[in-house]
C-alpha cells in the first residue's frame, strides 16, 4: 500500500484542460497531469440524461496534499458540480512514485497561491 492518489476531473475544453494541469502542477500539489480526450461522457443532469465532450484529467499526488489540491481544483473548476474523485495507488514502480514523491510539495509544505 502507498499513500499515493490519483484524481479524476473532466472539463468541456482542452485549452482548459490543459491550463488546470498546468496550475495544479505548478502548485506542486500535483507531480504529473495527464489530458486525454476528447471523450463522451453521458450522465445525469438535472432530472435529465445528458451528453457532453469533454477532456479527462488524470492528477497524481499524495494522499496528505489532496485537501489542498480539492480546494485549489473547485477555485479553478468552470464547472458548478465538477466531477473530483481520487482513488489510492495500492501499488507502483518504486523509481516511479520516488519521483513523484520528489515532486510534490513537502509534507507539512505551503500552498503555492495560483
Amino acid at each position: 500500500m502507498t499513500d499515493f492518489i490519483q484524481v479524476f476531473t473532466t472539463v468541456d475544453d482542452e485549452a482548459q484542460a490543459r491550463e488546470l494541469a498546468r496550475a495544479l502542477v505548478g502548485s506542486r500539489l500535483v507531480g504529473c497531469a495527464q489530458v486525454l480526450g476528447p471523450l463522451q461522457s453521458v450522465y445525469w443532469w438535472q432530472g435529465a440524461v445528458e451528453e457532453a465532450r469533454e477532456w479527462l484529467l488524470l492528477l497524481k499526488s499524495r494522499a496528505d496534499l489532496y485537501p489542498d489540491l480539492e480546494a485549489l481544483l473547485r477555485r479553478l473548476h468552470p464547472y458548478e458540480t465538477p466531477e473530483i474523485l481520487a482513488v489510492p495507488v495500492s501499488a507502483g514502480s518504486d523509481a516511479y512514485l520516488a519521483w513523484l514523491n520528489r515532486e510534490l510539495r513537502p509534507r507539512g509544505g505551503a500552498v503555492a497561491h495560483i
